[in-house]
């Protein structure tokens, strides 16, 4: 029962109220004339500390204050996919329609459409037993995905039926052991609750992202975790996008938390154009994006990424792979620190509240791939990847570190590669994947039996070619010896041929896991053949001047339906190795 109370005190987004009579922790409340959304954080005696979702000047102490007696919640059903959210789900679209292209205070849009009629077709019949989680049937969002409506409730199913309905229309009746209640296609989730599930599963399936130095050195589990901190102008925004626009997860969840207007902005406009290369819709058929800019109010960025992860969770329970983007959280851990500061809380490290670390590891642990409650069986996952904007690129700050410390994959983005138009620009030899040992089984299985060797053997290049190159900026490439010299050939050519690669290019944008199997394995192959060229006393020019080399160079241009083409450059190029002895 809504309960008012007074407002006493206002410190920017932090304000006081008092006599709100049995109001809880966590509650959202309505402040001032206008009813401004907040949500209390902190209760001494009388005394409710509320943070407000919204600008809070021009209220005054003396308005009122009205407790709505529950948590900060999220609506779940269909609708949600092709949104673009603020950080407390409301529709910015609807906003912009009801009152223009500024947000105004206090607006109140619901989240989903209750207007719209959604075709429901039941699975369950009635007189059967459900239990929470099962699917009671399903809704076509959009032409690519399907929305599973689950029960919310125990019992026996007394009225089910197909048919148009909107939200608010009860689609049956379970009769419960607190008797009937009716059965909608949404439901409301408190965002800090993390959605129950039967069982998680251990990381042994890998995140095919298409982006050959991620699948290869840096793998990242279905369910996995990652982070990918780079300073300024090194290419995070872009390499999310590429993640989510070719990883194959079935849906996507993309929050801008803090971030620039125009970089937002740039977001919300690409989105909705870019297509699908699985279905040839628009990407946004499978997408749902959560825009909290750097000056909207801070508030709503701290809450941005627990609106994200449940709905996540939410199509994560209907048997989908959801990758979720949260860029970034270091806009986030400053919106955390800005408010503790307002709350008089003892400062940590850098000012970072000293709960920073627990409240990340909070979210990160909220990825996972599991199986899910009610029937029929089904597996779903949530991938998160976040972007970490350490101030000057220098991540021994808190941010950073306690990510690293909770994430298990660590995409090191360099600003000196960026420069050197090497994208991605994710340094190799800095990068890594604690998920490497868990998944080999699965790519011996499904790709190659050969790939962990081929990956440790490159990776051992790429390693010595870092040794040497602090040689060669002494005393020159031609005082290496010749075998030394064909080690720094081939790292040019797993780093140029191999790990460079372009987002924007029609087929080199998407390396299936296949084709990146045969790329590095004609590579390695080169140098094996390179190196017995060089022992039998060949001469290192001979060797590079063979013609397959320009086509090793060109196999990121061959078209997956063409991974043929891939496969005989092994031949070929043991038939120049074998020439080049004979002469």
């Amino acid at each position: 029962m809504a309960k008012t109370g007074t407002l006493v005190r206002i410190t920017g987004p932090v304000v006081v109220a008092k006599d709100l009579g049995h109001a809880k922790l966590y509650d959202v409340v309505r402040v001032g004339e206008e009813k401004l959304v907040g949500e209390i954080i902190k209760i001494v005696g009388n005394e409710f500390v509320i943070q407000v979702y919204e600008d809070t000047a021009g209220i005054r102490p003396g308005e009122p204050v009205i407790s709505t007696g529950e948590p900060l919640s999220v609506e779940l059903g269909p609708g949600i996919l092709r949104s673009f959210y603020d950080g407390i789900q409301r529709p910015l679209e609807k906003i912009e329609e009801a009152a223009g292209a500024f947000i105004t205070r206090g607006i109140n849009v619901a989240p989903l459409d209750h207007k719209k009629k959604w075709e429901f077709k039941a699975l369950k019949k009635k007189g059967e037993s459900v239990e929470v989680g099962d699917i009671l049937g399903e809704v076509q969002e959009t032409d690519v995905i399907t929305h599973r409506i689950l029960a919310n409730d125990s019992g026996k199913l007394t009225d089910i039926r197909s048919g148009k309905f909107t939200l608010d229309d009860p689609i049956g009746e379970i009769d419960t052991r607190k008797g009937k209640v009716p059965a909608y296609m949404y439901h409301r989730w408190v965002v800090r609750k993390p959605r129950p599930y039967r069982e998680k599963f251990p990381p042994i399936v890998p995140l095919s992202t298409g982006m050959r130095l991620v699948d290869t050195f840096a793998p990242i589990a279905k369910g996995g975790t990652a982070c990918i901190p780079g300073p300024f102008g090194s290419g995070k925004t872009v390499t999310q996008q590429s993640l989510a626009k070719w990883s194959d997860a079935e849906i996507v969840v993309y929050i801008g938390c803090g971030e620039r207007g125009n970089e937002m902005t740039e977001v919300l406009n690409e989105f909705p154009k870019i297509l699908d290369p699985k279905s040839g819709k628009p990407l946004m058929e499978r997408t749902v994006l959560i825009a909290n800019t750097s000056n909207m109010p801070v508030a709503a960025r701290e809450a941005s990424i627990y609106t994200g992860i449940t709905l996540a969770e939410y199509y994560r329970d209907m048997g989908y792979g959801v990758s979720l983007m949260a860029d970034s959280t270091s806009r986030w851990a400053e919106a955390l620190r800005e408010i503790s500061g307002r709350l008089e809380e003892m400062p940590g490290e850098e000012g970072y509240p000293a709960y920073l670390a627990r409240k990340l590891a909070e979210f990160y642990e909220r990825a996972g791939r599991v199986k899910t409650l009610g029937s029929p069986d089904r597996e779903g996952s949530v991938t998160v990847i976040g972007a970490v904007s350490p101030p000057g690129g220098d991540i021994s700050e808190p941010v950073s570190q306690n990510t690293l410390r909770v994430t298990k994959v660590f995409l090191a983005l360099d600003a000196s590669l960026a420069h050197r138009r090497h994208f991605p620009a994710i340094h190799w030899l800095k990068s890594y994947s604690l998920y490497t040992d868990t998944l080999d089984p699965w790519y011996e299985e499904n790709i190659g039996s050969d790939w962990p060797t081929l990956r440790n053997e490159a990776m051992a290049l790429l390693q010595k070619e870092a040794e040497l190159q602090e040689i060669v900026q002494l005393v020159g490439p031609d005082a290496l010896p010749e075998k030394e010299q064909a080690i720094l050939l081939i790292a040019k050519m797993i780093r140029e041929d191999y790990l460079q690669q372009s987002a924007f290019h029609e087929i080199d944008a998407f390396a299936s896991m296949k084709k990146q199997y045969l790329m590095l394995r004609n590579i390695m192959r080169f140098y094996e053949r390179a190196i017995g060229a060089v022992d039998l006393g060949i001469q290192l020019k001979t060797i590079s001047g063979v013609k397959v080399r320009e086509k090793v160079g060109r196999m990121k241009e061959i078209p997956e339906e063409r991974l043929n083409d891939v496969e005989a450059i092994y031949k070929e190029i043991d038939r120049e190795f074998d020439s080049l002895r004979k002469e």
